[in-house]
């Protein structure tokens, strides 16, 4: 529980032993050195809100230097917040659309790992709590989405994903234990997540802790998923079931 709790908020603001700085430093970088949050500060300041073909440019040659590894071609749009991204890879050709959050906390995670050809929508949250997320290839993420993860959270490759759709790997409270659930980690899970890959998940939709999508799925605009939906399944409804197969792909 005292590893949990380090990567919630309330846990290092609280810290009366740290200065602003450190829980500032903590919350942003974690374990990363002193030069690369300096680093980062300084390119986000610079371009991070700098528009049009220069701010493009300026993104795309400095960001890379940010991230655990970048591919060829990426692009990075306004005002982003990175959070632990030398934790985070990014494939060839990604498109982060302006305003979203890639953040990557945790003490022990491998953090965020997003394939080749990933589209990113405007102002949509990827982050972690001690847990990892891996998008495959070809996912295409609608905007305003929220992808969580404190377990392990995978979308499999040539998924599309619904503007406000919301999946969530742990993040559970326990509801027996009679500790404030504002003191609780927030972590607990009763399983990963998996959406599997060539889905298409409507508008939103939300995906429960453990409650995984099988390959070639269709989920109807906002369903709520709250248990396993096998491959080949149109599914709708709240809570979401299956009322019928659809076709394999050719």
């Amino acid at each position: 529980m005292e590893d949990n709790r380090r990567v919630k908020f309330h846990a290092v603001m609280g810290d009366p032993g740290r200065s602003a700085w450190r829980k500032y430093r903590d919350l942003q970088y974690g374990e990363a050195s002193l030069a690369r949050a300096l680093k980062t500060e300084w390119l986000l300041l610079l371009c991070g809100g700098l528009p049009g073909a220069a701010g493009l440019l300026l993104r795309r040659l400095l960001y890379p230097s940010l991230f655990a590894g970048t591919g060829r071609g990426v692009i990075f749009g306004r005002d982003l917040t990175l959070r632990h991204a030398h934790k985070i890879r990014l494939g060839n050709r990604v498109v982060v659309d302006d305003n979203c959050v890639l953040d990557a906390k945790g003490e022990t995670n491998a953090g965020i790992q997003i394939g080749d050809d990933v589209y990113v929508g405007r102002n949509t949250i990827i982050y972690c709590k001690n847990g990892d997320i891996r998008i495959g290839s070809s996912v295409n993420i609608s905007s305003n989405c929220q992808i969580f993860s404190s377990n392990r959270l995978t979308i499999g490759e040539g998924t599309v994903v619904g503007a406000y759709s919301y999946f969530l790997s742990g993040g559970n409270y326990d509801y027996a234990d009679p500790t404030p659930f504002s003191q609780q980690s927030g972590m607990l899970s009763r399983g990963e997540l998996t959406i599997g890959p060539d889905c298409w998940i409507g508008a939103r939709v939300t995906v429960l802790d453990a409650a995984s999508v099988g390959a070639r799925c269709v989920i109807g605009a906002g369903a709520v998923v709250t248990r396993p939906i096998p491959p080949g399944s149109l599914a709708v409804g709240v809570p979401a079931r299956v009322v019928r197969s659809i076709a394999a792909a050719v």
